[in-house]
This record gives C-alpha cells, structure tokens and sequence, in this order.
C-alpha cells in the first residue's frame, strides 16, 4: 500500500484542531458544510467522520457525488500555536449502514469525541445515561480519502498554498 509523509505542521493540524468544516455537494451540486470531528488515520490513508442517523444529508449527499473537502481552519481548543490551515480534497464513502455501538470504533470515541468533547465521555461512563444515550451511537460512517492537501503556514490565506503530493490509493 502506497504511504506519504505529511509536514509537522500539516500532520499537527489534522489531529489537534477539534472542528473541521466539511462540505458536500447537494443535489443540485450546492456545496453544503457543516461543523464536524474527523479522525485521521494515517496507516490507511483516510479520515472516518460519522454522522448521526437523524441528520443523514451528509451522507445522502455522498452517496449522489463522492466529492468532499474537509477544511482545518479554527485552531480553537487545539493547545497549537501559529498553526497551519490545511484543505483536504477527497472522495468518500457512505455505507448503509447504521453502527449502534461504539465498539469497533473505540479510537475514534477516544481520540476524536471524548478528547474533543470530555462532557460526552462523563456521560458515557454512567451506565444509565449510557443507557438514555443510546441514539447518540446510532451512527452512520463516513470515509474521506485525500485526493489532493493544501496547507497554510500559520493559516496565511494571503500567501499561495502549499500542495502535499498525495498517491493514487483504491
């Protein structure tokens, strides 16, 4: 399986930065963006992002036109200094299919919910909430693979981007 090495900077961005704006294409082609955690996985060369089962456009979207971006912008929260804006460009995927556990997706609750999000992680360790939560879990999966990454230096929009050359990967 081809690999790539992302900068420092770029590699920072994409696993501190809490929020990501993530846009999709309507039906009549309308980019449409949304607020959402992505965790990248760098040995597969791919993001996973989910999407609650009541609020399913995004992947309704997908499933009509495959084209996405993910724009890391907002360094809020992050603990980064100065750090870089990066414009993820890909194709995703949507299953259909509904995850109703959190099992099988452990890292991505971990590392991309509860880190970002700790009063959810109290929650979820109460059994009973836990319990009245369980709808939160209901999920539906979304994989972006990156076609093309741009990033900024200390998010200077004034200054052209730089490209990180992305393989060709399935």
């Amino acid at each position: 399986m081809p690999t790539f090495t992302l900068p420092p900077e770029v590699a920072a961005a994409l696993r501190e930065i809490r929020a990501c704006e993530f846009t999709t294409l309507s039906k009549d082609g309308t980019p449409t963006t949304w607020p959402t955690s992505a965790r990248y996985e760098p040995e597969a060369m791919r993001f996973l992002i989910t999407t609650s089962i009541g609020l399913p456009q995004k992947a309704f979207n997908i499933r009509r036109n495959p084209r996405v971006a993910l724009l890391f912008s907002d360094p809020t929260g992050s603990g980064l200094t100065s750090p870089s804006a990066v414009l993820v460009q890909g194709e995703a995927i949507a299953p259909d299919k509904v995850v109703s556990s959190p099992k099988g997706l452990e890292d991505y609750w971990r590392d991309t919910i509860f880190r970002r999000q700790p009063a959810t992680e109290a929650l979820s360790r109460n059994p009973v909430m836990r319990r009245l939560m369980d709808w939160y879990y209901m999920r539906l999966l979304i994989w972006v693979t990156p076609r093309r990454i741009l990033w900024w230096p200390e998010r200077d929009f004034t200054r052209p981007a730089q490209e990180v050359e992305v393989p060709n990967v399935g």
